[in-house]
């Protein structure tokens, strides 16, 4: 089941599988010290409340009511009096009304919120009392204008409202005794919890571990095993075999990456059965400019020269024909090489204009400056020598008074440059467009630009369209052939 899952739901699994019983445990643990919280607020706040009556309560109204039944006096002239003599231990005179008043809506409150059954009924009993007090107080009140109640007022204050705040405060003393107690129970029970919860805690963390190593090793084993095979796979292709199947069944982004592979595969099958159509038709190109180059007519032509020379006794003449013949087909076969540094290629169209100023001394001079920095670099072979060869006999030969062809070299950045300049009889600007098509075409029939469009294919086929010839001419002022190639050591 796991294996048909995607990876990302594998990873939401091992995820989850993580993350879920954590946040059950970590929620529990939470909840637990929540609790323990609340309950403890509710001891603290329960003593906090009950505190407030604890000692003043009981002052205030035992000296108010004595104030009352000496002075003869309500509750109400007594505080409207506000006679700062009318203290006692710090204590001023206040309504007892509105104390028990508030003392009954307090431990009213505390009587929803008290647990223990046992500070429950001393809160009803607290209740009780106050209502008997405030009996007492309204009792006292009514008598206290009257003549003749003096005793019985004070029969009242003695016996009953003193009594009644005593039994108030001691009742106040013993819940809060009680509730304190319950400091110490929340204490243990919180001890005692945390003890189980550490315990279940590790318990859990040692099953979630050991769930989550299986799960991630099942996910890995899932995602793993595949990579192994697609990477055996890839070994196969690498020692060139295209043929053989890759079949994963991994029923997510890992098919998905294996049928791309298996479609990768037969692409690069495709691509390098076409390069070695592209090799073999660069091989009958270059096969084609041989021909081209060693055409009966150039040798016909040179072996005559060299036979006249010798009919005519230039001996040294004949020597320095016999070596430039020699070293032209030593470039032009070069032990199979397809590429030759640029000195030996240099050396080639040197050879082959000195073969070609003896026939043409007259009309043709020439000048080669090529950077010496240049001579290691390596340069297709048969590069140069056609696009002189067409420099003399499209641009010098034709032209009265003859003229001169320039080979210069040089580099620009990480470019290698060469330009091949007559002062022949130059193009119009439509005889150069016709050229620059011919050129740019692969394919065509053999005329007399042959040698320029299959030196430009050859570079483009090699090094990228980026590189090639383009020209540069004028009517009866030249053409400039320029040839841009990278540098290559």
């Amino acid at each position: 089941m796991m294996m048909k899952l995607s990876l990302r739901k594998r990873l939401t699994v091992l995820t989850c599988s993580i993350l879920v019983p954590l946040c059950i445990l970590v929620l529990s643990l939470t909840f637990m010290l929540l609790s323990y919280g609340q309950k403890y607020d509710s001891v603290v706040n329960n003593i906090s409340v009950v505190n407030r009556y604890n000692t003043t309560f009981k002052d205030c109204v035992d000296y108010t009511a004595y104030r009352m039944v000496i002075g003869g006096k309500t509750a109400d002239e007594l505080v409207a009096a506000k006679d700062p003599r009318d203290q006692y231990e710090g204590q001023r005179i206040q309504d007892p009304k509105e104390l028990i008043g508030n003392a009954r809506t307090d431990f009213q409150y505390l009587l929803t919120v008290t647990k223990d059954q046992k500070n429950a009924r001393r809160i009803r009993w607290i209740l009780k009392c106050l209502n008997t007090l405030d009996d007492s107080i309204n009792k006292m009140e009514k008598q206290v204008k009257l003549s003749g109640y003096y005793a019985d007022n004070m029969n009242i204050l003695i016996n009953g409202i003193y009594i009644i705040t005593e039994d108030v405060q001691e009742n106040i003393q013993e819940y809060v005794y009680y509730e304190t107690l319950g400091f110490e129970e929340i204490r243990q029970d919180l001890s005692s919890s945390i003890s189980h919860s550490v315990q279940i805690s590790t318990a859990a963390l040692i099953g979630i571990l050991g769930i989550s190593i299986l799960i991630s090793r099942k996910i890995a084993n899932s995602v793993t095993n595949p990579i192994r095979e697609l990477c055996a796979a890839t070994e196969l292709v690498a020692h060139g075999d295209f043929t053989s199947p890759t079949e994963i069944d991994s029923g997510n982004e890992l098919q998905v990456l294996t049928n791309s592979f298996n479609h990768m595969k037969g692409a690069i099958a495709v691509l390098v059965e076409d390069i070695k159509k592209e090799q073999k038709k660069l091989r009958v190109t270059e096969l084609r400019l041989l021909q081209a180059q060693i055409n009966p007519h150039f040798l016909y032509n040179t072996l005559d020269t060299i036979m006249w020379l010798a009919e005519g006794g230039d001996t040294k003449q004949v020597v320095q024909m016999v070596s430039a013949l020699s070293d032209f087909f030593r470039t032009v076969l070069s032990e199979g090489k397809e590429m030759i540094t640029i000195q030996e290629e240099e050396a080639h169209i040197r050879s082959y204009l000195i073969i070609q100023q003896f026939r043409y001394q007259d009309i043709m001079e020439y000048e080669i400056d090529i950077e010496p920095s240049l001579y290691t670099n390596l340069i297709l072979k048969l590069t140069l020598q056609p696009l002189v060869e067409n420099a003399l006999y499209h641009g010098i030969k034709n032209k009265r008074g003859g003229g001169k062809i320039w080979v210069k070299g040089y580099k620009v950045e990480n470019i290698i440059v060469f330009k091949v300049t007559d002062n022949g009889i130059g193009m119009d600007e439509e005889e150069l467009k016709a050229l620059e098509d011919h050129v740019k075409e692969r394919k065509g029939k053999k005329g007399g630009s042959f040698g320029l469009r299959n030196v430009n294919e050859r570079i483009q086929i090699t090094y990228g369209d980026e590189y090639g010839l383009s020209f540069e001419s004028k009517k009866a002022c030249g053409t400039t052939v320029t040839v841009t190639l990278p540098a290559l050591g």
